[in-house]
């Protein structure tokens, strides 16, 4: 007899292309409504299925592992990121942890360098203009913004998206300096034209341009804290879409009111979708609702990625992207 096919939950509306391959290989019960799982679908969840898919919108803590039945196997994460996921607890019970890392470079890239050019080049401002039906015609002084060339761009983490980053910054004239709790091999720095900072704090100083791209962790956790905020000139500007928990965001939102930081460009924020509201209120803050990786391309490889991890493990492998403690 055939064996029976695994169990499989996905906690969100995933592309079509997606889910259609999830059901045909495996016993998958979709999502019918594109909201996070309630706690108690999330428990519902771990009781029955022998792998979850979950997302960055649902968080895997040890209370809800602590409540998952025996037949639960692998955490199959639609994301490269696992912070909402306890890992260390899903390990101890005997549950495999794999995520989707790579996929969503060039995307995210693509983003950061896009909240730079809007918030430089003050393009929301002018987009407000034109929708209230405002503009009167070309002046020599109106929307003044800065030219991104010749620009000194630091950016705080220097793994894939970071050196993603750091070509695109190459190709418009910018000077690319970084941090990175490790330093780069020479014939990397070089290809990226790039200069390497041991001191956080000096580079932060000296920067008219910061981007974050280090991934969330206990030692990132308000990395950008208001102390090292203020070490920013007053012209700097800040990107974020990373995580918002390395940005001080109330901090931050001070000293954008006080003209302290000329200007900010978010993807991500500190406390998800509850953003600080004085942020909507300032013109020198871009916003977005955390679409860096929002790509068709980005979203099917992801659950490519996805189908790979739980097929590998379904054969009796370790998934290709298992997340093992260095990643961490």
């Amino acid at each position: 007899m055939p064996r029976d096919r695994l169990s499989v939950v996905v906690t969100r509306r995933l592309p079509e292309v997606v889910e259609t391959r999830l059901s045909e290989l495996f016993d998958t019960r979709l999502r019918v409504d594109d909201v996070p799982m309630t706690r108690a679908e999330l428990v519902e969840a771990v009781k029955t299925a022998d792998i979850l898919v979950p997302t960055v919108t649902d968080t895997i803590d040890a209370g809800l592992l602590g409540q998952a039945g025996e037949q639960l196997r692998l955490i199959a994460n639609y994301g490269a990121g696992v912070d909402h996921i306890d890992v260390a607890t899903a390990r101890q019970r005997g549950v495999l942890v794999s995520n989707t890392p790579g996929v969503l470079t060039e995307d995210t890239a693509d983003m950061t360098m896009a909240l730079i050019l809007a918030v430089t080049r003050r393009i929301p401002e002018g987009l407000a203009l034109m929708q209230r039906g405002d503009w009167e015609g070309w002046a020599p002084t109106a929307l003044l913004g800065g030219r991104i060339s010749g620009r000194r761009l630091g950016i705080l983490g220097m793994g894939r998206i970071g050196q993603a980053v750091a070509r695109r910054a190459n190709a418009f004239g910018m000077q690319v300096h970084y941090h990175n709790r490790r330093r780069l091999r020479p014939e990397t720095e070089e290809q990226f034209q790039a200069t390497y900072w041991d001191s956080l704090d000096q580079m932060v100083a000296r920067m008219d341009v910061i981007s974050i791209n280090c991934p969330s962790t206990p030692s990132t956790f308000h990395l950008m804290n208001a102390r090292r905020l203020k070490l920013m000139k007053p012209s700097a500007v800040i990107v974020n879409t990373s995580r918002g928990e390395v940005i001080d965001e109330n901090a931050l939102t001070r000293m954008l009111r006080a003209g302290e930081i000329a200007g900010a460009g978010l993807d991500v924020f500190e406390h998800g979708t509850d953003v600080n509201p004085r942020l909507r209120e300032m013109e020198n803050v871009v916003l977005l609702p955390h679409m860096g990786s929002a790509t068709i391309e980005g979203r099917i490889e992801m659950g490519e990625k996805v189908i790979i991890n739980i097929k590998t493990f379904e054969d009796g492998h370790r998934p290709p992207d298992q997340v093992v403690p260095a990643m961490l």
